[in-house]
C-alpha cells in the first residue's frame, strides 16, 4: 500500500504520529507525510524514509491560503495514486478530504484529536467546525475518535457508513519512558534542576494559550501562597500568552514561585520531580500531558472538559473541578496535607493509564485497518521453517 499522512503543522507528526507511522512502514507500506512545517521535521522522519511534502495549511480556515493549500494537496493526491489517506486536524482534514472526493479507489480516514464543536463550546466554533465536519464526513470512509463524547458525535455526522466510527485510547503513551522514581531517584533530579525535598512542586505541560487557561492556576498558586509557603509551579511549554502570563506573575509578585520553562525534552524527568499535575484546560480531546503524569504515578487536577474527565475520574486518581480558582486551590490543598491521598492517587494513575499504552493503541489502529482492508494481516515470520511448520508441509 501507498499511504498518505496529512496534517495541518508539522508539530502534530512529530509529537503524536511518528510510531504509527513506524508501524504502517514495518507492515510493508510506503508512507509519505503532508504539512505545513512549522516546527522542524523530526529526523526519525527521514530515517524512516518518508517523503515530506509541504503544504502551506493554515489552522484558520478561513485565512485565504487555504484555497492554494487545497490546490496543491489535490495535487500530490492525484500524482502520488495513493491506496489510503489518514487526515489529522480539522483544516487538513477537510481540505484533504474534499480534494478526495472524487477520486476513485482510495480509502479517506480522519483521526479527530478532539472536535472544535463541543458542549460549552463557543458558539462561532459550532457556526464553523460543525457544518465542515457534517459535510467532509460524506466523503470519509472511517473516523476514528480519542474520547467518549466525540465518539457519540462523530456517530451523528454523515460519514458514508454508520458502523465505520471508531474510538481509540488516544495516540499511544511510551510507558517506559513514564514511569514513578524512586525517592532516592526523585532526590536526585530535584537536586539537578535546583528545588529541595521541601519544595511542593505542581506541573502543567501546555502551549501557553487561552484555550490551557493557565492564568486561573497562576491565580491559585497566588491564592496559597500564605497557605504552602515552599509551593512551586512549573509551566512548560511555549505560546502566544507568555508575555501576558509572565506580566500576571509578575503582578503577583511570583517570580520566585512560578517558573516558566518554555518547550522541553526532559518533560519526563519534569514530571518525576513533581507533586500533582494539573490542567486547567477549557477544551482538550485527550490530553497527552495528562497521561503522561498518570504514567509517572501523580496524582492529578483537571477541569471539567472532555478529554480531561476522560482520564481523571474524581476521588478516584485525582480531582475534576471546575473554572473557579478557590476549587483549585481547595484541591491542591487537600493533597498538600494528606501524603497518603497522594500516594493513593497517584497508585490509581498508574493503573488506569495502562489501557493508554502505545502498543495497545497501535493494535487498536491494526483492528481498524485490517477492517478497511488498508494493511496486510501479514506474520513476517510465517515462512521460517520451524519443525512445526515442516510438519505441516508434509
Amino acid at each position: 500500500m501507498k499511504i498518505l499522512i496529512v496534517t495541518t503543522i508539522s508539530n502534530t507528526v512529530n509529537a503524536f504520529l511518528i510510531p504509527h507511522i513506524k508501524f504502517l512502514i514495518e507492515k510493508g507500506n510506503e508512507v509519505e507525510v503532508a504539512f505545513n512545517t512549522v516546527e522542524a521535521v523530526s529526523p526519525k522522519l527521514f530515517e524512516l524514509g518518508c517523503y515530506v511534502h509541504q503544504i502551506k495549511f493554515q489552522r484558520n480556515p478561513l485565512k485565504k491560503e487555504n484555497i492554494t493549500a487545497y490546490k496543491n494537496i489535490k495535487k500530490v493526491i492525484l500524482d502520488g495514486e495513493y491506496d489510503f489517506v489518514h487526515v489529522h486536524t480539522p483544516v487538513a482534514a477537510f481540505l484533504t478530504r474534499l480534494a478526495c472526493r472524487s477520486i476513485k479507489n482510495i480509502t479517506v480516514l480522519y483521526t479527530a484529536h478532539g472536535f472544535h464543536f463541543f458542549k460549552g463550546a463557543p458558539k462561532k466554533n459550532w457556526a464553523i467546525y460543525y457544518p465542515i465536519e457534517k459535510i467532509a464526513a460524506r466523503w470519509t470512509d472511517g473516523i476514528i475518535t480519542i474520547n467518549d463524547e466525540d465518539y457519540r458525535a462523530a456517530k451523528k455526522l454523515n460519514i458514508k457508513k454508520c458502523d465505520s466510527v471508531y474510538k481509540v485510547n488516544g495516540v499511544g503513551l511510551d510507558l517506559n519512558k513514564f514511569f514513578p522514581r524512586s525517592p532516592e531517584e526523585n532526590a536526585h533530579l530535584r537536586k539537578q534542576y535546583g528545588y529541595d525535598d521541601k519544595a511542593f512542586i505542581l506541573i502543567y505541560v501546555g502551549e501557553l494559550n487561552h484555550n490551557k487557561h493557565q492564568d486561573l492556576l497562576i491565580t491559585t498558586v497566588n491564592m496559597l501562597r500564605g497557605k504552602i509557603e515552599n509551593i512551586k509551579l512549573l509551566l512548560v511549554g511555549g505560546g502566544n500568552l507568555l508575555n501576558h502570563y509572565k506580566e500576571l506573575v509578575s503582578r503577583y509578585e511570583l517570580e520566585e514561585t512560578v517558573h516558566f520553562l518554555g518547550s522541553r525534552d526532559d518533560v519526563h524527568s519534569l514530571m518525576a520531580i513533581s507533586d500533582i499535575a494539573v490542567s486547567t484546560s477549557r477544551r482538550e480531546g485527550l490530553p497527552v500531558s495528562v497521561m503522561e503524569a498518570m504514567a509517572t504515578g501523580l496524582p492529578i487536577i483537571v477541569t471539567n472538559c472532555r478529554g480531561n474527565r476522560d482520564l481523571v475520574t474524581d476521588g478516584e486518581n485525582g480531582f475534576v473541578i471546575n473554572y473557579d480558582p478557590w476549587e483549585c486551590a481547595d484541591a491542591i490543598e487537600k493533597l498538600y496535607h494528606s501524603n497518603e491521598l497522594r500516594q493513593r492517587y497517584g497508585k490509581n494513575s498508574r493503573t488506569l493509564i495502562k489501557e493508554y499504552a502505545l502498543d495497545i493503541v497501535i493494535s487498536e489502529l491494526e483492528e481498524i485497518y485490517l477492517k478497511h482492508k488498508l494493511i496486510n494481516n501479514v506474520n513476517i515470520y510465517a515462512d521460517i521453517q520451524t519443525p512445526d511448520n515442516l510438519k505441516k508441509l508434509s
